[in-house]
């Protein structure tokens, strides 16, 4: 995470984008164009999908149409996808942070706009699906309200106007390269949210480079604090996941000295960085549990997993046994280590921060959740029979 540049003057309006950066779109892309690529005899290949970040409905058609080699024009394939999309708005979940930021913008009196390259009616229909979203902001702008979509800075230019300020007043915060270069083009303040994993080098016009919005401090940017942090953790929606534990590869115990747990089940609504919260064994009981979620800068990892550490000795393997895990808080982001031993150092102390902060009232009542004994008693859990852990 790239610490902010020095700025000469206070902020006073904010500029989001939507798409990737509010709302986890790309969880729905994935769902309508997959099948779509795949009635039409073609793999879907999911390293391709960060072609279309920030691109206009238009272009990202075009990318489509040319990696595939789908004999539709551009305008025939957005014709027969548009439709399922529009079926899918509601679909949408915001990103971790996003509900939160929008509240503390609106109730601290910070005038913000939202400006996307998608077009205004789908905008429109996308916040709608969000209590007090819409009227959380001072304006809108979509990509088709202005002459040319980001990378063009049309679109801030255009959001200052309605805001009635100048360019240099304003923040935006965005996920995509495009987003930024417009940004900085505008002549704004940028911090970006990159959405497309370990690409962070990619994107050093920014004024900032953050992990996710959890990590966003508005004080830095002379905007006011948030002040629901406690005792360096952050209290969060509490969420569930829960399988099987089955034998692994060993780097928690063989490598870290830690027995760790791994999820094979890529959690892509929820954005990396380590969390804490309580661990339930179906024959031992519950436990306090740290965990990271994401890439392991270190080990460089290919795929996105989750490593729950339950914070106590156990006297033998609990191979086969399920564990239900409720996450209720968070500390930082995920982070590289120029040694092993600092890594390990490092978890370690976010293992003293779990166990402190897990007597807290805030996280302690979730001890109790009637899904760490029962998952089927607990509504927004993920299906366990979908879930495996590996023990490592």
């Amino acid at each position: 995470m790239a610490a902010p540049k020095p700025f000469s003057r206070l902020i006073s309006h904010v500029i989001l984008d939507l798409d990737g950066t509010l709302l986890n779109t790309d969880s729905v892309v994935s769902k309508v164009v997959k099948p779509f690529i795949v009635k039409n005899g073609k793999t879907w290949d999911t390293k391709k999908a960060h072609k279309l970040v920030g691109k206009t409905p238009y272009e990202a058609a075009a990318v489509v149409l040319e990696d595939y080699g789908l004999p539709y024009s551009t305008e025939e394939f957005l014709s027969m996808i548009t439709p399922m999309f529009s079926e899918q708005w509601c679909n949408i979940k915001p990103l971790p942070g996003a509900n939160r930021l929008i509240k503390h913008l609106r109730s601290n009196g910070v005038p913000t706009a939202l400006a996307s390259n998608s077009p205004r009616s789908n905008i429109e229909a996308k916040i709608s699906c969000h209590q007090g979203w819409k009227e959380s902001f001072s304006a809108i702008v979509g990509g088709d309200e202005v002459e040319k979509g980001k990378p063009s800075p049309d679109i801030f230019f255009e959001a200052a106007k309605r805001m009635n300020t100048t360019p240099s007043n304003c923040l935006v915060i965005e996920d995509s390269l495009p987003g930024v270069t417009a940004g900085k083009a505008a002549g704004m303040h940028v911090i970006a949210v990159p959405s497309v994993p370990k690409k962070t080098a990619e994107f050093s016009t920014a004024d900032e480079v953050i992990n996710s919005l959890l990590d966003l401090r508005p004080e830095d940017w002379g905007l006011p604090p948030f002040n629901d942090w406690i005792e360096g953790t952050l209290p969060i929606e509490p969420w569930f996941i829960g399988g099987p534990v089955i034998k692994g590869f060993g780097r928690g115990s063989k490598v870290l000295g830690i027995p760790t747990d791994n999820f094979s089940e890529l959690v892509s609504e929820h954005t990396s960085g380590v969390y804490f919260g309580w661990a339930g064994l179906s024959t031992h009981g519950i436990y306090k549990m740290v965990m990271s979620i994401g890439w392991n800068p270190y080990f460089d990892n290919t795929e996105k997993t989750v490593e729950p550490w339950l914070l106590h000795d156990f006297d033998e393997d609990f191979y086969g046994e399920e564990l239900r895990l409720a996450i209720v808080g968070y500390i930082r982001p995920q982070a590289n280590f120029h040694s092993l031993e600092s890594l390990i150092e490092r978890i370690h102390e976010d293992g003293r921060i779990a166990e402190k902060a897990l007597d807290l009232p805030a996280y302690a009542k979730y001890k109790d959740s009637p899904y760490l004994r029962n998952p089927l008693q607990q509504g927004s859990a993920t299906d366990a029979s979908q879930v495996e852990l590996n023990s490592k």
